[in-house]
């Protein structure tokens, strides 16, 4: 298994835990519909902080945009457990691309809160988009090498 930032393995990926959310009493149709809840939930807030960022409350905007990013990343929990989702999380194939967009996600909100600075809370959300993506890609099967064959071809025709 290939360890790094750019690794397209993917022998870590696996079914459903049903283990993990008995305690709560959910069954496996509970789950998937609290996961579907949750990452609308996540992506509303992600989608309505764009709203306040027009008010120009770049505090408020970071703050709603993070917390809707994390409330999507939790409803994976839903599906795999908890247990599984931090094991996933931080598999060899996807570490660096784990670590970079928590990372990414503190910075974002302790700047836009203590600095106040409207570019750079834009340029710090632009890129924990970004690393939200990659990171994402890792849990699709060649996604990673789909993003990197569009950009390549991007820069190429330039």
């Amino acid at each position: 298994m290939k360890f790094g930032f750019f690794s397209s393995d993917y022998s870590d990926q696996g079914t459903t835990d049903d283990g993990s959310w008995k305690f709560c009493g959910l069954d496996k149709t509970q789950r998937m519909f609290a996961f579907g809840i949750c990452f609308a939930a996540g992506a509303l807030l992600s989608i309505l902080s764009t709203l306040i960022l027009l008010t120009g409350n770049v505090v408020a905007f970071a703050v709603i945009y993070s917390c809707g990013n994390v409330i999507s990343l939790f409803s994976l929990t839903f599906i795999v457990g908890i247990p599984k989702q931090l094991k996933t999380m931080f598999a060899p194939v996807r570490f660096w691309a784990t670590v970079i967009y928590i990372v990414l996600l503190a910075l974002t909100l302790a700047l836009s809160i203590w600095l106040k600075n409207f570019p750079l809370s834009i340029v710090l959300v632009i890129i924990q988009f970004g690393a939200l993506i990659w990171y994402s890609a890792s849990y699709i099967p060649y996604g990673r090498e789909i993003i990197r064959r569009f950009f390549g071809s991007c820069v190429t025709s330039i």
